[in-house]
């Protein structure tokens, strides 16, 4: 399993483009825990209208339908350009230079495939659900309070085609990395090592307590 992973940056475009897109995504990210924020008002709302009024949130399933593919995609992005989500490194950890930078090439290569497919086919997801002609452009909508579902279905491809842009990047860097045999490259997250992480921790904790 991967750990902790820092960033490195610099004044090339690489760098540049990467923290633009950052950028997008920490915004991205923002509005996902807002979601979260958002969804545990409702359950209060939701639960104390029933125990003291009799009267719960009149569809909170279908708000919880809404904000769901907020809190699942929105944050995808940003969490892969900082390294965080799991993966296992049992083989990659242990590989250096350009093997290592190959590997990473590899498997984030697959990644955009397959992400590219997931945007193919959630798009066409919201296209089913998006009709122009239709009370609210929508063809469907949720079966409590009939909230239109083609909002929530368009976060899908709209979050994953941020993501392949993050992966084209990283594609980049890894790239750069491997032709130029470089040791920390930029823009691609950076896994340390657990002394690594140690050693920083025990620097803050020294630092506060001067």
């Amino acid at each position: 399993m991967a750990g902790h992973s820092s960033v490195l940056t610099d004044g090339g475009r690489l760098s540049q483009i990467d923290r633009g897109l950052y950028r997008v995504e920490r915004f991205m990210a923002l509005l996902s825990g807002i979601a979260v924020f958002s969804l545990m008002v409702l359950a209060v709302v939701s639960v104390g209208g029933r125990n003291l009024f009799n009267a719960p949130l009149p569809g909170y399933v279908d708000w919880i339908q809404q904000l769901m593919p907020l809190i699942a995609f929105m944050g995808v992005s940003f969490t892969q350009r900082d390294g965080g989500h799991i993966r296992m490194d049992i083989l990659v950890g242990r590989l250096k230079g350009r093997a290592l930078w190959g590997a990473e090439f590899i498997t984030t290569a697959f990644m955009l495939v397959l992400i590219v497919l997931l945007i193919w086919g959630s798009w066409a997801h919201f296209e089913r659900s998006f009709d122009f002609t239709r009370p609210l452009w929508s063809r469907d909508s949720s079966i409590d309070i009939a909230l239109p579902l083609w909002p929530a279905k368009l976060l899908a491809p709209v979050a994953f085609s941020v993501l392949a842009l993050r992966l084209v990047l990283q594609l980049w860097g890894y790239a750069r990395a491997f032709a130029q045999n470089l040791a920390e490259p930029v823009a691609v997250p950076l896994v340390r090592s657990t002394a690594e992480l140690a050693a920083e921790e025990a620097e803050l904790v020294s630092g506060g307590k001067e």
